[in-house]
């Protein structure tokens, strides 16, 4: 796995991923993301995919899933994050909290590797979740 990170001007860079999509990253948040958001939306990303995936093979009927990520840096340099809390809104129809609880956490402590490389380098990662029901 590799990314290609370009210059453009100031603070703003453009990545190019292995599998050739294209993120701006800007630290004056005028064309592109901070990097610390962007490690925050990979993190929700891969635990969000692993809770949709456990649900649809436990034939749960997930309507929407939401995950809404949010941390706490450090006050010195290097500013790292200290605490990071995901918390799942999961819709569907007839989903089982027991199902929601065991996706939850099957990807914070099995499946996935940004929320365990995280934890291993001394973050602090909460997991909560919420079902909503719909017809």
């Amino acid at each position: 796995m590799k990314t290609s990170i370009a210059w453009q001007e100031d603070k703003h860079f453009t990545a190019e991923t292995d599998s050739g999509f294209k993120v701006e990253i800007d630290g004056n948040q005028t064309v592109g993301s901070r990097p610390m958001e962007l490690i925050l939306a990979g993190l929700g990303g891969c635990t969000s995919y692993d809770v949709v995936n456990i649900l649809q093979k436990a034939r749960q009927e997930v309507v929407s899933c939401v995950a809404h990520v949010d941390a706490d840096r450090a006050d010195t340099i290097p500013s790292v994050f200290t605490e990071i809390r995901i918390h799942f809104v999961v819709t569907g129809r007839k989903i089982k909290e027991s199902h929601v609880a065991r996706a939850v956490k099957l990807s914070a402590e099995e499946y996935c590797s940004a929320s365990l490389m995280l934890e291993r380098g001394g973050v602090n990662i909460v997991h909560s979740y919420e079902v909503i029901e719909v017809e």
